[in-house]
């Protein structure tokens, strides 16, 4: 092979490679690196073959060894990038690279540009170039526009180019194994495809190819390059980056979170963000992102179609097919994943055709392809946006898009119970960008715009719901139906606890009923804000005067018909609460009128309604028993209806959230169970949570749920604040709950942070809300029991004796402060006890509490054994268990 001497066949197969090694040039540290033996043992070699072939020195031994027999030393890859900058995660990428190189001869990094291919390409290669005797080279074939990769690839390993560049390529890489790397396949794909074949049947060679899309020959091993994930490196590089721009830390997490996100961690984005960072900031860039394209330009690395993201993405689209081009442009419309058939409506073609064409779109890299669905990266969509908006074209495929979201969004609204949920959220940012500038009369986008009101209702999120009912209003063909959907826009804003702007969207109801000529809707709009006034006045922010209240129920009842039923059932209840100025004081006469004009109408909702009316003057009148049955009722009444329907959801939640309240103030556990499920099932989702957590988490602390009761509990605070902090009674109604779950575990520090939290929101008995000060008294009973503070007894006992007989809570505190005053040896105790025994009949809770005071005072086993049983009975397993163990005894030390 190197020579015709004799000697030759006595060199053995080592000492052949240090031949050629010497051949190469290589060093005895060099050469000892890449045969992993000793620099002693190198040394060995060489004096051994200066023997064998009669040669005085290592250069006439190199001349023997076929000098320029390798493509590269150790370190000096010919063609490698000298990159300037860190190399920031995918160390398991790099390892998956190594192993396909270590399984095929042939492996193409595929990923769309930016994504990071050639700095992977680069890395894998200084890792592994000691690993292939001839060594590595790295070609890149951005400049090559003829086809002529040989004479690219000859000029990188310096071989004399012939008319055939690729014969001398081939003469030289038959010489042994090595890594050839061709970067930036994509736009001479046939010819990088004739060259790769040739070189691999003609050679020992190894091939690393990086493309935005696959070669498409036989032994490929591909490996797709994905962007960087989020939430680890992708934030890492920008930080990275960021400091080598001399912008210094310390980020805002969030800020650079969401930045990486918006950027879909393209690492080429993230880079020109970072750099743009020293001017504007990590908090300008994110809200510069509006159009990426713009933003990150302006780089001045030495590849020049990498100093801004359009160049990137310009040099892909400029390689497309015209029909790719076509195709690509429209999909810019779609916001988040889309499938098969959704390219075809909107792209305006055939299932088969779209396929074909979405398909190359993938290899190509401009499409992701993930799971039987495809999206377009953020980046690469916001280019594809500006080629659409250059073509006529552009409003019919908008129109295409919005007929597509309307077709889809009826879909949903066909299906039964749940299992529609995460399809929608899948395609919710396309239904509403959809309607992006569809602000006019319009069929198409009033159907889509209505049913994405009720889908976003149903789905839960009640914040968003009244957009999108009041977005339909806009599009609505006549006024008529805009005053259906601002009536539908009122309902979920009061259902979300925004009562004040449910308020504002029924006046605005009745005024486009007026528009119509509709007399009779109008009527009914305005009666049912005075309804909310009257009803829910605690909820509002600002409180609507009593003036005002009045001079809109008589315009209401001016603009209707009074003979039908409905406009009288809505006007009588909004007659009921507007009386007087009085707040929740309606009277009885009123009451009952309008409990008589809903139920002629049989409409469940309205005989709901005027019920609340009655359960009020229960409540005032400290009636909890009938509270409670009316509450049953109204749950009875309205069980047929579906929540997810929004004037329904009024009735249907208010009643589930009193019910809640009544069966805890009862202390009727089986019922209170009972309506947390329902609460549960249809509430716990959404962006409301914090609403259906407050009205469950008493029910939990109450059954000795505690863990759960803590967890729904802290769930609740995130919500509200996340909500803005809303005026909602059930959030102030669970803050002693809540602190009392923490202190029945024996949690003093978090009882202490949640009775700070309850004070900062201020005192609830100014605010309106004195229902809460006997229920504190409780909790402050239970707690000070629970933790061995008696010295608070007689203070407590002086607090309930002192609660109005009307109030929902004062059984309970009398019950609590009484079984404190017996462990605390309050000299009073037996008297109070004797009093409280006698106001507890018929309550459970109470009766089981006295029980086991009496128990505890006079050493009674049986009047604890009786305790146990209510108890049980009840399933209030914590207390079940404390009076379990006071009928045990001490424990013995």
């Amino acid at each position: 092979m190197f020579g015709e001497d004799v000697a030759v066949m006595k060199v053995s197969a080592r000492e052949s490679e240090v031949l050629a090694a010497l051949g190469a040039g290589l060093s005895n540290a060099q050469i000892s690196h890449r045969m992993r033996i000793s620099v002693r043992t190198v040394e060995g070699h060489v004096s051994s073959l200066l023997r064998k072939y009669g040669v005085a020195d290592r250069q006439a031994l190199a001349a023997r060894g076929g000098g320029g027999g390798a493509m590269t030393l150790p370190g000096d890859i010919p063609g490698l990038p000298r990159s300037r900058t860190s190399f920031v995660g995918r160390r398991a990428e790099v390892e998956a690279v190594r192993a396909a190189l270590a399984r095929g001869r042939l492996v193409t990094l595929v990923g769309p540009g930016g994504v990071g291919k050639t700095r992977l390409a680069e890395v894998v290669t200084s890792a592994v170039a000691a690993e292939y005797r001839y060594g590595a080279a790295f070609v890149d074939l951005v400049p090559v526009c003829d086809g002529r990769i040989g004479h690219a690839v000859a000029a990188v390993l310096e071989v004399a180019e012939h008319a055939d560049g690729q014969e001398a390529v081939l003469a030289r890489l038959r010489r042994g194994p090595s890594l050839l790397v061709l970067d930036n396949c994509e736009h001479l794909p046939d010819a990088v495809a004739e060259f790769v074949e040739r070189v691999l049947a003609a050679s020992p060679v190894t091939i690393l190819a990086t493309s935005r899309e696959r070669l498409g020959l036989s032994g490929e091993v591909v490996h797709p390059v994905a962007p960087l994930p989020l939430g680890s490196d992708a934030e890492e590089l920008f930080r990275d980056r960021a400091e080598l721009a001399h912008q210094a830390g310390p980020y805002d997490a969030v800020t650079v979170a969401d930045l990486c996100a918006r950027l879909d961690g393209l690492p080429l984005a993230i880079e020109l963000a970072a750099a743009r960072s020293a001017s504007l900031g990590a908090a300008g860039l994110s809200t510069g992102l509006g159009d990426h394209l713009r933003l990150l330009a302006g780089g001045r690395g030495s590849v020049v179609r990498h100093r801004s993201l359009r160049g990137v993405i310009g040099w892909s689209h400029d390689l497309l097919t015209e029909d790719e081009r076509v195709v690509f442009r429209r999909l810019s419309v779609f916001v988040g994943d889309f499938d098969l058939p959704a390219v075809a409506a909107v792209a305006g073609m055939g299932a088969a055709e779209a396929a074909d064409v979405l398909g190359r779109l993938v290899d190509k890299s401009l499409v992701q392809h993930r799971e039987g669905s495809w999206r377009l990266l953020d980046t690469i969509r916001a280019f594809a946006a500006e080629r659409l908006a250059d073509e006529p074209e552009h409003t019919e495929v908008r129109r295409r898009y919005l007929r597509w979201a309307a077709d889809l969004a009826a879909g949903l609204a066909e299906r039964a119970g749940t299992a529609w949920h995460g399809e929608f959220d899948a395609v919710a940012g396309d239904l509403r960008a959809a309607l992006t500038g569809q602000e006019q009369p319009d069929a198409e986008a009033h159907r889509l715009a209505r049913t994405l009101g009720r889908l976003t209702f149903a789905r839960g999120y009640l914040w968003q719901a009244p957009d999108r009912f009041a977005h339909a209003a806009r599009c609505a063909p006549d006024a008529s139906e805009a005053a259906r959907d601002l009536a539908s826009a009122a309902d979920c804003a009061q259902v979300g606890n925004d009562a004040d702007r449910g308020f504002e969207l029924r006046l605005a109801a009745a005024d486009r009923a007026r528009d119509a000529g509709a007399g009779n809707a109008r009527a009914v709009a305005l009666a049912q804000a005075v309804e909310l006034t009257g009803r829910f006045p605690l909820a509002f922010r600002d409180e609507i005067p009593f003036e005002r209240r009045r001079a809109l129920l008589a315009e209401a009842a001016a603009a209707g018909d009074p003979d039908d039923p409905i406009v009288a059932a809505r006007l009588a209840c909004a007659a009921l609460w507007t009386a007087h100025a009085d707040i929740l004081r309606p009277e009885a006469e009123l009451t009952r009128a309008a409990v008589a004009a809903a139920r002629a109408t049989g409409d469940p909702v309205l005989i709901s309604a005027s019920l609340d009316a009655v359960r009020a003057a229960a409540i005032n009148d400290g009636r909890v028993a009938e509270w409670h049955r009316i509450a049953a009722e109204r749950l009875e009444l309205l069980a047929p209806l579906d929540p997810h329907v929004p004037e329904h959801a009024v009735e249907i939640s208010d009643a589930r959230g009193l019910s809640s309240l009544t069966v805890v103030a009862t202390a009727d556990l089986p019922a209170a169970r009972s309506t947390a499920r329902l609460i549960s099932d249809a509430e716990l989702s959404g962006d409301s949570v914090y609403l259906a957590a407050s009205k469950t988490v008493p029910v939990l602390v109450l059954s000795g749920d505690l863990d759960d009761a803590v967890q729904l509990a802290e769930d609740m605070w995130t919500g509200w604040h996340r909500a803005d902090r809303p005026r909602a009674f059930f959030v102030w109604l669970t803050m002693p709950f809540a602190v009392l779950a923490h202190g029945l575990r024996g949690d003093q520090e978090r009882v202490a942070q949640w009775r700070a939290r309850a004070a900062a929101m201020g005192d609830p008995v100014s605010m309106g809300w004195p229902e809460l000060d006997p229920l504190i008294t409780w909790v402050d009973a239970q707690l000070a029991l629970r933790l061995g503070d008696l010295d608070q007894a007689a203070e407590l006992a002086k607090r309930a004796r002192r609660l109005p007989s009307s109030s929902w809570y004062r059984v309970l505190a009398r019950a609590a402060t009484v079984e404190l005053a017996v462990v605390a040896g309050v000299p009073s105790a037996g008297t109070e006890l004797a009093a409280a025994q006698a106001e507890s009949a018929g309550h459970d809770w109470a009766t089981a509490t006295l029980l086991r005071a009496a128990g505890r005072l006079h050493g009674d086993a049986d009047a604890l054994a009786r305790s146990a049983e209510v108890w049980r009975r009840m399933g209030a397993r914590f207390e079940h268990q404390v009076t379990v163990e006071l009928l045990a005894g001490p424990k013995p030390p």
